[in-house]
């Protein structure tokens, strides 16, 4: 480096004072001994002198470890939000973990915990969060009950009063939408973004008042708007009168026009698939355990899960532009809205007293996984649910894996039957024949001549199966070769009409015939008992 900034310095002055094929001339050749690029060279040679070479910044942390720590603890305990979210959650959480004595925090910690920004929240929280990782078809809606009810928008809402809410089911069908199951019922406040969620065991018109009727009794105000999408279940004559009689504006949206109902549809995503997952939940059993977790999951989410809310949207050609809110629980919006009642206000800051997030949570953890059980049929049950006091100390380590039971993929069987028929069974001793005397010939040569000796009788379709086959002995022929006996492997046996057969993670199977299932068989694993005896006749593959 020292050499090439003295040619700098000797060149600078001649490069400066000479012609402009002079300085391209000067620029090549400086650029050619140095390995400058050329427009880096320029600058170097305009300015006379090497440009500084500013050391490393020094690192400032204003944060230490135990802050993140600290702020690990709490992210878990506020089910893992965001850090814009976290940080207006911060004085409510540290304060409600501090009454009920689940946490303690050093005056200093406690003061930068106060004052840390969404960013850098973000930034320390970074790591933790890399290593944490068909509809049914309905029936028609009566058109006449449809016509009665007004359409509602998306843009007509206005900023209602607490009390107007938007309404919607969510299936819990699993893969298959077939059959009876359980679908929750959501509602969600527009002023306020106050969720109730409730099971509902079948999808019947009765039965959704009657949980209506329930939810209104839990709801901290009067329902005074209800505003559904164009299904059956909300469409029709129960629904209608029951609002009408009691002096519910029923009101819904645009047909196939999702948008009109953002408020909802963003719930169902941010609280039910979140908390409940996408397994097939039926019967009463998982109805009852539904209402259960919903219980703590009303109370967990509305007083301790801040959310967005959309202040001004503006569209400028194709660019949309979205102004929010501050994050806010829908409890401290429904404090500081100025049309609350003095009463309503006393009920939700009396029940805001009482609550423990932490315990909420570990009680949702619990449902959670009793849910899974329930859900994938599990005939040795569930783990104990932890205790409040293991689960506290969880809430340091929980980022390295998924800790939501409901999130976790289902365990699936292990198919070991075969599901169609052999098709080379009656020319199964022909075709072993036929390999045995030319083991050269390929696959499609050995298949075309079978097509000739049976016309019409195999399909160019079948190809695939014959070679797949045609593999099985070769690898085999290589065994046998190589060892003297042949392993039978599933879908490749020498055996004849009974076999058995050794396969899929170590178990033994056994089946008579072909095309039948096979059977486990409770023996122990042995090499021995895969190996096909020489007096047995030969025989299709099971």
């Amino acid at each position: 480096m020292a050499a090439r900034d003295e040619l700098v310095v000797a060149i600078a002055e001649r490069y400066g004072g000479g012609f402009r094929w002079e300085k391209s001339r000067i620029l090549d050749e400086f650029a050619a001994l140095t390995g400058y690029h050329r427009k880096h060279a320029m600058r170097l040679l305009r300015e006379g002198r090497p440009g500084k070479r500013s050391g490393p910044r020094p690192a400032r942390r204003v944060y230490d470890e135990a802050v993140r720590e600290a702020l690990v603890v709490l992210w878990e305990a506020s089910d893992r939000v965001c850090g814009k979210r976290l940080k207006p959650l911060l004085p409510v959480l540290i304060e409600g973990m501090e009454r009920h004595g689940h946490l303690q925090l050093a005056a200093e910690i406690r003061a930068a915990l106060l004052t840390v920004s969404a960013a850098t929240i973000d930034r320390a929280l970074r790591q933790v969060r890399e290593q944490a990782g068909g509809r049914p078809r309905r029936s028609a809606v009566p058109s006449a009950v449809r016509r009665s009810v007004p359409v509602r928008t998306f843009s007509d809402w206005h900023d209602p009063p607490p009390g107007f809410v938007e309404a919607d089911l969510v299936a819990h069908s699993g893969p298959i939408a077939r059959g009876s199951f359980v679908q929750t019922l959501v509602l969600t406040d527009i002023a306020t973004g106050w969720t109730e969620c409730a099971p509902l065991l079948v999808r019947e018109q009765g039965l959704l008042v009657e949980v209506l009727t329930e939810i209104r009794a839990h709801l901290p105000f009067a329902l005074l708007g209800f505003d559904t999408d164009n299904d059956s279940v909300f469409m029709n004559g129960t629904v209608q009168e029951y609002c009408r009689k009691d002096g519910i504006e029923f009101t819904r949206c645009r047909p196939y026009r999702k948008n009109d109902q953002a408020w909802v549809e963003q719930k169902n995503g941010s609280i039910v698939r979140r908390m409940v997952g996408y397994r097939r939940f039926e019967g009463l059993e998982a109805a009852a355990t539904l209402a259960h977790l919903y219980a703590s999951v009303r109370l967990f989410v509305n007083f301790f899960q801040p959310s967005f809310k959309l202040a001004e949207k503006t569209r400028d050609g194709a660019r949309v532009r979205k102004r929010h809110h501050p994050p806010a629980t829908p409890c401290q919006r429904l404090l500081a809205d100025p049309r609350t009642t003095a009463a309503v206000r006393d009920r939700v800051t009396a029940l805001k007293a009482g609550l423990d997030p932490v315990r909420l949570l570990a009680e949702i953890r619990a449902t959670q996984q009793q849910l899974v059980v329930i859900a994938d049929k599990l005939m040795t049950g569930g783990a104990p649910a932890p205790t409040l006091e293991v689960f506290l100390a969880g809430l340091r380590t929980a980022w390295k894996g998924e800790v939501r039971p409901t999130a976790q993929p289902a365990v699936k069987a292990v198919r070991w039957w075969r599901s169609r028929r052999d098709p080379f069974e009656a020319t199964w001793p022909l075709l072993r024949q036929w390999f045995d005397a030319e083991p050269e010939r390929t696959g499609r040569e050995l298949f075309e001549r079978l097509q000739a000796e049976h016309p019409g009788v195999y399909p160019d379709g079948q190809l695939r199966t014959f070679q797949r086959r045609l593999k099985g002995w070769r690898r085999e022929a290589a065994r046998r070769m190589v060892f003297g006996t042949a392993t039978v492997e599933p879908g490749f046996g020498t055996g004849g009409a009974e076999g058995t057969l050794l396969g899929n993670g170590g178990k033994e199977y056994t089946g008579s015939g072909v095309g039948g299932q096979q059977r486990p068989v409770d023996l122990p694993l042995r090499l021995d008992d895969a190996v096909a005896s020489p007096t047995t006749p030969q025989g299709p593959p099971q």
